[in-house]
C-alpha cells in the first residue's frame, strides 16, 4: 500500500498491473549526478499521459515531482511499476505531494519550494460527455486552473519553462485537417475550457516572456488509458466478451472520426516543446483518422470478434454536440522538433487489445473461483 504524499516523500503502491508491452524506462546515465539533473514538476501526473511523460523524464535524468488530489482510494496504479520507497533516497527520483488546480495556494507553494526547470499542465477532467454534466467543475479546474498555476510559475524567483496540455477538442467543428492556424470552434464544456487555458497561455507568454509552449495533441491512447474513454471501453469489451465475461458493449456514435495516435509517442513532444530555443504552439497528430466503427472493426476483427454481433446503440452516449471528424495537421511538430509518431493505428489497437485479454482471464480465474460477479455487465 502507497503511503500518503507529504512535503517531501514519494508516494505509490509497489505492484504493477500494466499490460504485456509496457516498457520500463532506461537506466539513468552515471555521469548525471543529482545537482546537474534537471527537475520537472507535473500535474496530472497519475494519469495516461502523466506516467508515459513520468518514465520519458526519468529516462534522460530527471527527478521528477508531482501533484495529486487527495482521495480516499489511491489512484497511483499507473505509476506502481517506476515507484521507489522516498527512504531509498538515492533511487527515488519521483516524489508526490498533495495539490489541486483549484487552490492557487497549494500551486504557488509546490512551485516555490521546488523550484522546476520545468512545468507540465497535464491535469483536467478531461471527459468531453461528463464535462456537459459538470460544466462547471470542468471551467474551474481546466480554464482557471491554468491561470492559477500560469501565475505561479511567473512568479516564481527563477524563469520556468511551462507546457500546457491543449487538445483538438479545440478545433470542434472546424474541418480537417487542423493545424495550429486552424480556428477554434469548441463543441463542450471541456474544449471551450481547453481553448481559455491555451490563451492564457499565450497571453503570459506575450505579456511576461515566459517560455510557454500549448501542445494541441489530438487523441492519443493506450492500455493506460481510463475505462470510460471509448477506444479502451471497446479493448475492455473486446477481452471480456472473448472469455465469456461480457456480451454486449453500448455505445454511441459511431461514424465520428478521430486521429489516434500512442500516448508514449506523444509525451516525447511534450519535452521536445521545452528544449526550443523559442517557445511556440504545436499541433501533435497521426495526420490518419478513423472512425469508432473501424476501431470496433479493427479490435474486434483482432480478437476474432465480429462487433455487430455485440455493439449495441445506446442514445445516452451520444453528445448534445457532436465533433464530427479531428485529422491533425502536424507539419510544424515534425520540421521544427523532428518529431513524428512510432507506433500505428492497428499496431496501437493491438496493443490495447493484448493488454486487456491479459487482464479479462485474471477476471476469469477471479470469477471461476467466485470472488468476482459474472454479471456485472450484461
Amino acid at each position: 500500500m502507497a503511503s500518503n504524499p507529504t512535503s517531501d516523500s514519494t508516494n505509490g503502491t509497489k505492484d504493477s498491473s500494466n499490460g504485456t508491452h509496457e516498457v520500463a524506462p532506461s537506466s539513468i546515465p552515471r555521469s548525471i549526478t543529482a545537482d546537474q539533473r534537471k527537475v520537472a514538476l507535473i500535474t496530472g501526473i497519475t494519469g495516461q499521459d502523466g506516467s508515459y511523460l513520468t518514465e520519458c523524464l526519468l529516462s534522460k535524468g530527471y527527478e521528477v515531482h508531482g501533484l495529486i488530489r487527495r482521495s480516499s482510494n489511491f489512484n497511483t496504479a499507473r505509476l506502481d511499476h517506476i515507484y521507489v520507497d522516498p527512504h531509498n533516497s538515492a533511487k527515488a527520483r519521483m516524489k508526490l505531494h498533495y495539490a489541486d488546480l483549484s487552490d492557487a495556494s497549494s500551486l504557488r507553494r509546490w512551485v516555490d519550494s521546488i523550484l522546476p526547470d520545468e512545468v507540465y499542465n497535464l491535469a483536467a477532467q478531461s471527459h468531453v460527455a461528463v464535462s456537459f454534466e459538470i460544466p462547471d467543475y470542468t471551467a474551474d479546474v481546466v480554464g482557471t486552473g491554468a491561470l492559477r498555476l500560469l501565475e505561479a510559475v511567473r512568479l516564481a524567483p527563477k524563469p520556468i519553462r511551462y507546457y500546457q496540455a491543449g487538445s483538438s477538442e479545440m478545433f470542434g467543428s472546424t474541418p480537417p485537417p487542423q493545424s495550429e492556424t486552424s480556428p477554434f470552434h469548441p463543441r463542450s464544456p471541456y474544449a471551450a475550457a481547453k481553448v481559455a487555458a491555451h490563451w492564457y497561455t499565450v497571453n503570459y507568454r506575450e505579456a511576461y516572456d515566459m517560455f510557454a509552449c500549448n501542445g494541441i495533441l489530438f487523441n492519443h491512447e493506450s492500455p493506460r488509458r481510463g475505462e470510460n474513454f471509448v477506444t479502451r471501453k471497446i479493448t475492455r469489451a473486446v477481452g471480456r466478451i472473448k472469455l465469456g465475461l461480457q456480451t454486449k458493449l453500448f455505445l454511441g456514435n459511431l461514424s465520428a472520426a478521430r486521429d489516434w495516435g500512442f500516448a508514449g509517442d506523444y509525451v516525447e513532444a511534450m519535452w521536445l516543446m521545452l528544449q526550443q530555443d523559442k517557445p511556440g504552439d504545436y499541433v501533435v497528430a497521426t495526420e490518419e483518422s478513423h472512425t469508432v466503427e473501424e476501431f470496433l472493426q479493427a479490435a474486434f476483427g483482432y480478437a476474432g470478434l465480429d462487433w455487430k454481433d455485440h455493439v449495441v446503440i445506446d442514445e445516452r452516449y451520444f453528445r448534445p454536440a457532436e465533433v464530427d471528424s479531428l485529422r491533425g495537421d502536424s507539419t510544424k511538430a515534425r520540421s521544427v522538433l523532428k518529431w513524428k509518431p512510432k507506433v500505428g493505428f492497428h499496431d496501437l489497437v493491438a496493443m490495447m487489445v493484448d493488454n486487456d485479454l491479459e487482464i479479462a482471464k485474471k477476471e476469469k480465474v477471479l470469477v471461476t473461483a467466485g470472488y468476482m460477479n459474472p454479471q456485472q455487465q450484461p
